[in-house]
């Protein structure tokens, strides 16, 4: 009787699941596996909005499976020893998971093969956690693109695989203990965001119907960088694997404006991922350093977490990420953009605190866009910088955004609440709920920032 484990980890999901379709079309019996990893769990990479859209993922998970006559197993510990361990157990031959591209992963695979060689299983991958393999888009000198446009221009062109079947029954052996899917915070210390997004396979099917059912992918181009507009928010989903970004991108119409632009943002996702594979060091490494001497300014690093700046659409940002865990892509960009450039801090520090609170927060997509802002990246204009009232004025005419998440602006009026100092009043009044003044002059900011640079 043969038997194959399936090992889940950023793919939690029975939909379009490549591994667990290959599992159940050759085995007799299929152990569906989750190892709560002690070494991540340890680390500042588990935050507790992430941890518990997890376990809210994997609780889903064990439902869909359990519709299908089977069991998601859960074990805690080290990945491998608990993979040949439960190997050992049921007598599995083989073990299938999807494809990871981190340097943790790449060892994490490295040593689940060193071990299937030792206890007689072997080990495959499956293409599932982006439409296209990090491998098979690359320049015509080099392993990796590092200008996005002409990476998109062939990733639309590479060819897309099938999608895997969705299995009506999961044969699981009747012996095997599932184990306990914990609380969250009986594994990460810490709170979470009050207004968090569900995890799990079906919220996010939920999300993505309405998105398109509803049309409001067809005004994409025309609505995503508007800070009140919907957006899908499927980056979390597409984060922990609850969907298929493959699915995703074969259901989109590329001849319609907006669904264009929609897998544009798709192909945005794989272009970091490929820059994480191709350097592993993304996330403290920069990929283009500028000779930058950070100033190190604990008072304005606090006032810039804290969405204390007086710069209204970069305090609504981070008082978004606070509340739910997530934030708008245009106010990233800006609210990255005041840290690095107007206070001239370290970008890494920014890109953590991020990591402590985005529910999507994801290593390629994170520090490759970090790196982008601060001008260490791939921006082929790495002295940019964003005017916040500009850009507020811009994207957020009305104030709905800002009004939305700094109450103390609620009633300032029209452009206003942009560059709130110029009205009269008593805005600035040392009061608990007054709103503060600009942190630093937008001109002697960039002043600062461009000689730094020796621009």
């Amino acid at each position: 009787m043969s038997t194959t484990v399936v090992l889940f980890t950023r793919d939690l999901r029975v939909h379009d699941h490549p591994a667990l379709a290959a599992a159940v079309a050759e085995a007799d019996r299929v152990v569906p596996l989750f190892v709560l990893d002690d070494a991540i769990l340890g680390s500042r990479y588990a935050a507790p909005n992430r941890v518990g859209f997890l376990l809210e993922a994997l609780t889903d998970l064990r439902a869909a499976l359990r519709e299908r006559d089977g069991q998601l197993v859960v074990r805690r510990g080290d990945v491998v020893a608990e993979v040949a361990a439960v190997c050992t157990e049921v007598g599995a031959d083989r073990v299938r998971l999807s494809a990871d591209h981190s340097r943790f992963a790449r060892r994490r695979l490295r040593r689940l093969r060193e071990a299937g060689q030792q206890r007689g299983f072997a080990v495959e991958e499956h293409l599932a956690i982006t439409v296209v393999a990090p491998t098979a888009v690359r320049p015509a000198s080099g392993d990796h693109f590092r200008v996005f446009t002409p990476y998109w221009r062939r990733w639309e062109q590479a060819p897309r695989r099938d999608l895997a079947r969705t299995p009506e029954r999961v044969p699981v052996p009747s012996s095997l203990d599932a184990g306990a899917i914990p609380a969250w915070h009986d594994l990460v210390a810490g709170e979470r965001s009050p207004e968090v997004i569900p995890g799990g396979e079906t919220a996010a099917r939920r999300r993505l119907a309405a998105w398109f059912d509803d049309q409001d992918v067809d005004q994409y181009d025309d609505t995503r960088d508007r800070l009140a507009a919907q957006t899908s928010r499927l980056s979390a989903d597409l984060h922990f694997g609850c969907l298929s970004p493959a699915e995703i991108d074969a259901r989109a119409d590329r001849r319609r404006r907006g669904h264009d632009a929609f897998v544009r943002q798709l192909c945005w996702r794989e272009f970091n991922t490929q820059l994480l594979a191709a350097n592993p060091d993304l996330p403290a490494a920069e990929l283009r350093g500028q000779g930058d001497r950070w100033r190190d300014d604990p008072d304005a690093f606090e006032a810039w977490k804290a969405g204390e700046t007086g710069y209204p659409v970069v305090d609504a940002g981070m008082r978004q990420l606070r509340t739910e865990g997530w934030m708008h892509n245009r106010v990233r960009l800006l609210t990255a953009s005041f840290l690095t450039k107007h206070l001239y801090v370290d970008w890494r520090l920014g890109a953590w605190h991020f990591m402590d609170w985005l529910v999507d927060g994801d290593l390629a997509n994170n520090f490759a866009q970090w790196q982008w802002v601060a001008g260490t990246g791939t921006d082929s204009r790495p002295n940019r910088m964003f005017n916040p009232v500009t850009q507020g004025r811009r994207y957020d005419p009305d104030g709905v955004y800002v009004r939305r998440h700094v109450p103390e602006l609620a009633d300032v009026e029209g452009g206003a609440v942009h560059e709130p100092w110029t009205r009269e009043g008593t805005l600035f009044e040392p009061e608990d709920n007054a709103y503060p003044g600009p942190l630093v002059d937008h001109g002697e900011a960039r002043e600062r920032f461009l000689a730094a640079r020796g621009r």
